[in-house]
């Protein structure tokens, strides 16, 4: 996964510009500027938040992994399926989404 976002996740979680949890970011769309989505979200969940992020235009990054694995990457000991970031600069957003794109083709 994008060490890009690796870094832009525990930089986020220290100063506490992040959501947590599916629920929390579905009730807080408005305020998203990017969301992150584990491969363990819901069908039903994933097109809500994916509906709700087109009509705000908040740019949405698959994660290529499990709530397991993104928890971890925020070094966290527990699940998470999904994240906003509530304040990230838009350089950071480009990067985040050139990096998650690239990773795709390849992977």
């Amino acid at each position: 996964m994008s060490k890009i976002l690796e870094k832009l996740l525990k930089d986020a979680l220290k100063e506490e510009k992040l959501t947590m949890g599916t629920k929390q970011v579905l009730n807080s769309v408005t305020n998203s500027k990017l969301i992150v989505l584990s491969q363990s979200v819901k069908k039903e969940m994933f097109e809500q938040i994916e509906s709700d992020a087109k009509k705000e235009k908040i740019p949405l990054v698959n994660f290529h992994g499990t709530s397991v694995a993104l928890g971890r990457l925020c070094g966290l000991q527990f699940r998470i399926s999904t994240i906003s970031f509530t304040s990230i600069t838009d350089t950071n957003i480009k990067s985040i989404l050139k990096d998650t794109e690239a990773e795709a083709k390849n992977g």
